[in-house]
């Protein structure tokens, strides 16, 4: 599995360089930035310590929906639960999830948010998962730099040093495919964007292991020929 971590909108430039620096000492390369403040300011570079090269090689973007559009499924991280998302889940629990769903899934994105207010309400909605780090008090809460050290450690488990190959072509039989189906299904069965069944369908889908990605791929596919036949 292949992994980005997401700042979206960073403000302190010290924050980018430490953020660098953590995912370097786990073994991750890949950072993702939205808007960010001067990523290549000289406190960036002092904070992130023989990581620059991670701060050289950030990918821009303009927009949220820019960055994590070609994602197979996208973990936002987030200091306290809102009412955008029925199950919240622990960075304990992250590792043992994401490694069930096998090769269903082969980029993931770990997404941050502002310092100053996280990750507004329609970015959390377009994640797949909402993970928070379980904390003994809620204040203080960890910044930002913080928050990508304690993921990176996590997810250090899932890191791959196999070098990057030729861009891979969508999966067909992956998550991000499933969900596309199911949501096509949703609608026809008249199930609005808007309603409670819609989004909860879709969020509940993110426990499913590998092996029961692909027998609901089965039961779409099954689907989308009867109605062709029709």
């Amino acid at each position: 599995m292949k992994i980005s971590f997401i700042l979206v909108e960073p403000a302190v430039p010290e924050n980018v360089g430490a953020a660098a620096r953590a995912m370097k000492t786990m073994g991750f390369s890949d950072m993702r930035l939205v808007n960010p403040c001067d990523h290549l300011s000289d406190p960036a570079r002092w904070l992130a310590h023989a990581s620059n090269d991670i701060l050289e090689g950030a990918s821009l973007f303009g927009t949220f929906e820019e960055a994590v559009n070609d994602l197979d499924f996208i973990v936002a991280s987030s200091a306290k639960q809102r009412l955008v998302k029925e199950d919240y889940y622990s960075t304990r629990d992250l590792v043992p999830l994401l490694k069930a769903k096998g090769q269903a899934i082969e980029h993931i994105g770990i997404v941050f948010g502002r310092e100053d207010s996280g990750l507004r309400n329609e970015e959390l909605r377009r994640c797949d998962m909402v993970t928070t780090v379980p904390l003994q008090t809620s204040y203080p809460s960890l910044n930002l730099a913080q928050a990508v050290m304690l993921y990176a450690y996590e997810l250090s488990l899932l890191h791959q040093s196999e070098p990057q190959t030729t861009p891979r072509e969508v999966n067909a039989n992956g998550f991000r495919a499933l969900k596309s189906k199911t949501s096509k299904i949703l609608l026809a069965l008249n199930f609005k964007e808007e309603s409670a069944i819609y989004p909860r369908i879709l969020e509940r889908l993110n426990l499913l292991g590998e092996g029961d990605i692909h027998l609901l791929h089965s039961i779409c596919n099954k689907y989308f020929e009867k109605k062709a036949e029709d």
